[in-house]
């Protein structure tokens, strides 16, 4: 794999890390503060999972970026 390629990789394993994890926090903060509260529990949880699965993406990419080769 071309190192232009395992760069590009690199950012984005930032890009969802950092994004998932703001979003979870930002979800457990709308579940906790949500003014009418139906609907503050199903978006704040809504986000919540939304970041999570993010910040697994991120995860799951820096496994593939352990596992190629730069040529």
């Amino acid at each position: 794999m071309s190192p232009k390629a395992i760069a590009w990789i690199e950012r984005l394993v930032w890009i969802f890390i950092y994004l998932g994890s703001l979003a979870f926090v930002l979800g457990l903060f709308v579940l906790r503060q949500g003014i009418d509260e139906q609907m503050g529990q199903s978006f704040g949880l809504a986000l919540m999972v939304g970041g999570a699965l993010g910040a697994a993406v991120g995860v799951l990419l820096i496994w593939l970026r352990s596992r190629l080769k730069a040529d």
